[in-house]
């Protein structure tokens, strides 16, 4: 049982964690949406998305490199892991803020708020480095509750000062991206002064792990950049085969579908450091067994909530979106992405896993595929049904080539079944819902 409290626990927090920073984020854009000219809050959303697509790049070049080597490792090692992650780390932020850097001096923009863009793109991302690498080295220790604080705090800051500066009178697309610098400084610093970024491995690295680190990386920034290639391929279609005001009726059941993400990133950061761990351990069997539990509670838990999403399309969309989307093809888009989100979790953990067990490569591989067959089944469902739902459909076949690309690569090196994974995700999902209700009963007694 306290194995069970253990985990229970880990996820409740890994659950906060990974809900924490799109649910600020999202209250934080409500308020720059109500409170900024339109012009503004689309300079605003430009810097977001630059930084966010430059992120991609760190979270690929640095976080799953880091957590492999890092989880389960010896101490001296971890030391050195830590040491090499940062220094890989500060050259690539370096090497952003070089090329940010000649733009600003050789580009000459007539508009002020792309100067300050530019300006302030640079500053931002190397503040960011020391919160980014504090994160990663605390996924990889497990310590989710720390992870918790490091989110609320940034994001937490962030609302204050916009909130501050709405009351004042003062927000403008300048002084958000000073806050939002702000912040950012502040929980960097934060984590430096309470050891959580461990910026004095630094002289810990050596070449050979740095090596190691980079070969590993430049995988999985092939798979984050294709990642998000694939999110966003479906935008770029839609504009340029349709109606833009379609693009709003898509966007809709796409928005409602990171509902679904927030569990399976909660999943997955919960994952990667036991399955690292298991990979030191030299016990394939281990880690066959955690990719097993975590994507198949996922898909049994997912399950029935899709089933219910699916029955209450109209429903959800009318409140979340008004009634001018009930009657769209956004109902019937967000039921053909219920059909699918069952191959979601499978598809996930296959592919952290081929990380994990050091196959970047087919990982890569297998997003490159996905991104290949979502872009052709756009394509080809368009021209011979020149309807959106052509699109949607496109998706159930792009996560089905992602999932079966994912079984048969892994099944040369661990093994399982499709049937493991729902019969393990049961037993496992049941086992925690038991526990939590016996929880429930013990503590009405002692009250």
């Amino acid at each position: 049982m306290p194995n069970l409290n253990k985990l229970v626990n880990k996820h409740t927090i890994s659950l906060a964690t990974s809900a924490a920073m799109p649910v600020i984020g999202m209250l934080v854009l409500s308020l720059m949406a109500h409170n900024l000219p339109a012009a503004d809050f689309g300079n605003y959303i430009f810097l977001l998305i630059t930084i966010l697509l430059a992120d991609t790049f760190r979270n690929g070049f640095v976080q799953t490199s880091l957590i492999k080597f890092y989880a389960g490792a010896s101490k001296k090692r971890a030391v050195n892991v830590a040491g090499s992650a940062w220094y890989v780390g500060l050259v690539q932020a370096l090497i952003f803020v070089a090329a940010d850097g000649l733009i600003y001096l050789f580009y000459r923009s007539k508009s002020i708020d792309t100067e300050t863009t530019i300006q302030w793109f640079g500053i931002i991302y190397i503040t960011t480095l020391p919160a980014a690498v504090a994160s990663y080295i605390l996924q990889a220790e497990e310590k989710f509750g720390r992870m918790l604080i490091l989110q609320v705090v940034n994001q937490g800051l962030f609302l204050i000062f916009i909130l501050t500066l709405i009351f004042l009178h003062k927000l403008s697309f300048q002084t958000a991206v000073y806050a939002y610098f702000a912040g950012s400084a502040v929980t960097s610093l934060l984590t430096i002064f309470n050891g959580w970024a461990k910026i004095r491995t630094i002289k810990h690295r050596t070449k050979e792990t740095v090596s190691q680190l980079a070969h590993f990386g430049k995988f999985s920034v092939g798979t984050s950049i294709s990642s998000y290639l694939l999110r966003s391929s479906d935008t770029f279609i839609i504009k340029l085969m349709f109606n833009p005001a379609l693009l709003a009726v898509y966007y809709i059941p796409q928005r409602l579908m990171e509902v679904f993400e927030i569990p399976m990133r909660a999943g997955v950061a919960t994952a990667m450091p036991e399955l690292s761990a298991a990979v030191h351990k030299n016990n394939p069997e281990e880690v066959a067994v955690i990719m097993k539990r975590y994507a198949g509670m996922l898909t049994v838990a997912l399950i029935p909530i899709a089933i219910v999403a699916f029955l209450l399309g109209e429903v959800v969309i009318e409140i979340l979106f008004g009634k001018q989307y009930r009657d769209t093809e956004a109902v019937n888009i967000f039921r053909l992405f219920m059909c699918y989100v069952m191959l979601m979790p499978i598809d996930r953990f296959f592919g952290i896993t081929l990380d994990i067990i050091n196959k970047p490569h087919l990982n890569m591989l297998k997003v490159l595929l996905m991104l290949v067959v979502n872009v052709a089944g756009d394509f080809i469902g368009i021209f011979i049904f020149h309807s959106l739902y052509a699109v949607a459909i496109a998706s159930l076949f792009t996560f089905f080539a992602g999932a079966l690309f994912g079984y048969y690569t892994l099944k040369k090196h661990l093994k399982f079944t499709i049937r493991d994974i729902f019969s393990i995700g049961y037993h496992e999902l049941k086992g925690i819902v038991s526990h939590l209700l016996e929880k429930s009963k013990t503590d009405k007694v002692d009250i």
